[in-house]
C-alpha cells in the first residue's frame, strides 16, 4: 500500500515539475511593474500528507501553510498539530519495548527564493530556510516481560514530560504551480537539522512535533500542499486627459 501511495506522489511531483516548465517556456515576459517588492497576494495552503497519515492510528495531525511575495522572495509561515502513538525500544536501560505518546503544536517561519524569474503567473521553483519551534507533552509506558534485575521481578515504568519546548532549523526546496485561477498545488522537501529540546525532566525526548525523531539529525521531511491564493486588488491608473 505504501509503495503504491508513494508511486502516485512521485508521478504527481514529476507532473507538476513538467507543467511548471511548460508554462514558463510559453510565457517569457519580464515583470516590469513598479514597486515590485510590495506583496501582491497571500497564499493559504493545507498539507495533504498530514491528513493521509492521520488515517493511521499511530498519528494524528494537520498543517496549514501561508506565504506572501516580495518580488522573488517569499515570507512563509507553517503551523500544525502533531500527536503520535508508537512502540519504541530502550536498550540503554535494558527495557525491551515501550509505548510512547506525544501531543503538541509547532510553528515554522522562514523565507523562500524563487528561481523562475520570467513567469508572470509567479510559479515557483525555490530554495529556502526555516526556523522551527515546538511545544508538546510526552509520555512512555514501559512493561518489560523480562526481569530488570535478577530477583526483583517484572519491571514497569510510567514516565511523563509534561511541558517540553524545542527548536530546529531547515533547508527547503520545492515547487508551487498555478493550476486554475487562484488554485495552486506544490510540494516542499525539508532537510531538518540541529534539534534542541528543554523541559524533558524524566526521560530524553524521543519525537518532537514538526521535526520527528529527535536523536536523528539530519532528518528529512516532505509536504504535498494545496493552496488558494488571495490576490490584492491592483490600483487603477488614471486615464490621461
Amino acid at each position: 500500500m505504501c509503495k503504491y501511495f508513494f508511486s502516485i506522489l512521485l508521478a504527481a511531483f514529476l507532473g507538476l515539475t513538467t507543467y511548471a516548465q511548460d508554462k514558463v517556456s510559453k510565457k517569457i515576459k519580464v515583470d516590469t511593474v513598479k514597486n515590485k517588492f510590495l506583496p501582491t497576494g497571500l497564499r493559504v495552503g493545507l498539507d495533504v500528507i498530514s491528513l493521509i497519515r492521520g488515517q493511521d492510528q499511530s498519528f494524528k495531525g494537520w498543517e496549514i501553510n501561508l506565504d506572501t511575495d516580495f518580488s522573488r522572495y517569499y515570507f512563509t509561515v507553517d503551523y500544525g498539530h502533531w500527536a503520535t502513538n508508537q512502540i519504541v525500544a530502550n536498550n540503554d536501560t535494558l527495557i525491551s519495548r515501550g509505548n510512547y505518546q506525544n501531543d503538541g503544536n509547532y510553528l515554522r517561519v522562514g523565507a523562500d527564493v524563487n528561481f523562475l524569474l520570467k513567469d508572470p503567473d509567479k510559479n515557483m521553483f525555490f530554495f529556502g530556510f526555516r526556523y522551527g519551534m515546538s511545544s508538546f507533552s510526552e509520555a512512555v509506558q514501559y512493561h518489560n516481560s523480562k526481569y530488570y534485575y535478577s530477583g526483583f521481578g517484572q519491571y514497569k515504568a510510567d514516565l511523563t514530560n509534561g511541558s517540553v519546548n524545542g527548536h530546529w532549523f531547515e533547508i527547503t526546496t520545492g515547487l508551487r504551480v498555478k493550476i486554475y485561477k487562484a488554485f495552486w498545488m506544490g510540494y516542499t522537501a525539508r532537510l531538518k537539522f540541529a534539534p534542541s529540546v528543554s523541559g524533558a525532566t524524566n526521560f530524553a525526548s524521543y519525537d518532537m512535533p514538526g521535526y520527528g525523531i529527535v536523536p536523528m539529525t539530519p532528518y528529512y521531511g516532505f509536504n504535498y500542499q494545496l493552496f488558494w491564493r488571495f490576490g490584492w486588488k491592483k490600483p487603477q491608473r488614471k486615464a490621461k486627459n
